[in-house]
């Protein structure tokens, strides 16, 4: 019985969880829900996630007070409260560390950020990833993607309608089983890299952890640079407009990024070339980033 004819058995039960379902059925929940239809949001909510996913990628060190701002600027009648809410739905933080930044599970280890200072140069050295907002014309999904540092290469990504941790671990060992185990690997502090799950398939492959400062986005700069890409290069070009779409898209346009589109950083080379001779890539981390105004 293939994967795909068990995923149709999964539906809303009220005597057996989705959860449980997947589990006695053998099949992984995070593909589930990507295949499940996106809820219906609020059609002024979908607006404000739309409009401040899009200033994010811009400006990430734009915490939830300069966000109301913005969107009060643009004749929004919002209060701070209501910005919190979505920034929290679309996983955002800004760069600044504060009160109000992604927190992670009360029970999840953290791990020291182990990338300040370093030099990378090879592959394979140093892996992370990150998660981003995605928005369609009839809902939104989550994107997860894992990176190598030195050739700028996406090793794997997966896409999910929920934030919790399987789909990016099932992303994990898929890159694991295609390209072998990284030495490092970064993540921000987010509940779904915390989890026990993901941090320890790491550790499984004998992994060093790193993780970044809260609210220090561009700790992790170099996926950072990926979203904006992704979005401004094909999402917010495309305008998807439901899930199978956006898997086909998303598939084109990461063969595109890896293996014919020159990077500047890179001495105009792919990813797929610096990956693949290990030469032309790298990075200097710096020891620290200038302080933001307030």
């Amino acid at each position: 019985m293939t994967v795909e004819t068990r995923r149709t058995w999964i539906a809303p039960n009220p005597s057996i969880s989705i959860q449980r379902q997947c589990h006695l059925a053998g099949v992984a929940r995070a593909t589930v829900y990507a295949q499940r239809p996106e809820k219906p949001l609020d059609a002024e909510d979908k607006v404000l996630m739309d409009l401040l996913d899009a200033q994010y990628t811009t400006t990430p060190f734009y915490g939830s007070r300069r966000m109301t701002v913005y969107l009060q600027n643009l004749g929004f009648r919002v209060n701070r409260k209501r910005v919190q809410r979505l920034m929290r739905t679309l996983g955002l933080a800004g760069m600044a560390p504060g009160p109000h930044t992604s927190r992670p599970h009360p029970e999840h280890k953290i791990y020291p950020y182990l990338l300040r200072g370093l030099t990378i140069d090879r592959p394979g050295q140093v892996w992370s990833t990150d998660i981003t907002y995605i928005r369609l014309r009839h809902g939104f999904v989550y994107l997860v993607a894992i990176m190598d540092w030195y050739s700028r290469k996406v090793l794997n990504w997966r896409i999910s309608n929920t934030m919790e941790a399987e789909f990016c671990v099932a992303c994990l060992e898929e890159a694991l089983q295609r390209y072998g185990a990284p030495e490092i690997f970064n993540t921000d502090q987010g509940s779904q890299f915390t989890a026990e799950a993901f941090t320890g398939l790491l550790q499984a492959h004998g992994v060093q952890i790193s993780m970044d400062g809260r609210g220090r986005a561009l700790d992790n700069i170099f996926v950072e640079r990926l979203w904006r890409s992704v979005k401004y290069e094909d999402i917010y070009l495309r305008g998807y407009g439901h899930v199978p779409e956006l898997m086909v898209g998303l598939t084109a346009y990461f063969e595109f990024y890896n293996s014919r589109r020159p990077h500047q950083s890179l001495g105009y080379l792919t990813p797929d070339q610096v990956y693949l001779t290990g030469q032309g890539g790298g990075a200097c981390i710096v020891d620290r980033y200038p302080k933001v105004a307030a």
